[in-house]
């Protein structure tokens, strides 16, 4: 099984394409985990367990690791190992190297924190994603067309008549050739989205964006229609509630982006 093969099994086994982003902030986490020995590792394991079935895929975003240290990294280890192989966990980790380096930055994601996917940065070309593709039972999700306000001044750049991330979209279709390569869009560029998935039809879009950032999660569903996709949520969900009950809280927030998706994606 290939893992867009798995990735899509899951998401028809849960009847879902929500990925929940697993990004602790420590001011933010609720007074109900603060007086343990690891909170963030607590935290984690409450939203997960009130997620779980609802969602295929989660998405740590390594630089909220990265920021607490060697606390951080042990959490994110032990978030990784309790998720185990009840969901798809997707390293987002922006990597971007070229040799030796890059092979490190490979090993560390997919042998050390045993990742089943990871993002990364493909500026220097094919090179920085060799290393990656190599582990063919791995998703590899490579930057295309981020969310935020300043993306294009780089990637709606010309190329040959037609923008960057364009180019990209082909060049990820040509590295497929163990089906596992995928694509990150930002939800708060729709029309680009649609321009993506007509490129990519077979490749898995992670879709990143809704909610905090401003994209709109049916829009968003709607011009990625016709191929596997993840719509990423992340603060509207892990802290849609800080009191006891934020567990349950995300819950709520989790299943209503799922009925959200699963609406725009309805026979009108």
């Amino acid at each position: 099984m290939t893992f867009a093969e798995r990735l899509s099994a899951l998401c028809q086994e849960r009847g879902s394409q929500l990925c929940v982003g697993l990004d602790p902030i420590l001011d933010r986490l609720p007074g109900a985990v603060r007086g343990g020995d690891d909170p963030v590792f607590a935290f984690n394991r409450a939203i997960v367990d009130a997620t779980v079935d609802l969602a295929p895929v989660y998405k740590p975003n390594l630089a909220f690791y990265e920021a607490l240290g060697l606390s951080g990294w042990t959490s994110l280890k032990r978030t990784v190992e309790y998720i185990g192989d009840r969901a798809i966990v997707l390293g987002d980790a922006k990597r971007g190297d070229i040799g030796s380096t890059a092979t490190a930055y490979a090993s560390a994601l997919f042998e050390a924190f045993d990742f089943d996917a990871c993002t990364i940065n493909v500026y220097q070309g094919h090179d920085a994603a060799v290393p990656f593709l190599r582990y063919r039972d791995k998703g590899v999700f490579v930057l295309c067309r981020t969310s935020n306000k300043s993306a294009p001044e780089l990637q709606d750049a010309d190329i040959d008549g037609r923008p960057l991330y364009e180019r990209v979209a082909t060049r990820a279709v040509e590295w497929n050739e163990a089906g596992n390569v995928g694509l990150v869009v930002g939800a708060t560029y729709p029309a680009e989205l649609a321009a993506v998935r007509a490129l990519a039809p077979g490749l898995p879009i992670l879709i990143p964006g809704v909610g905090a950032q401003g994209g709109d999660a049916a829009a968003s569903a709607r011009a990625a229609a016709g191929g596997p996709f993840l719509i990423s949520s992340s603060r509207a969900i892990i802290f849609a509630g800080d009191g006891e009950d934020f567990a349950a809280a995300a819950r709520r927030a989790a299943l209503a982006q799922r009925e959200e998706i699963a609406a725009a994606l309805a026979p009108a």
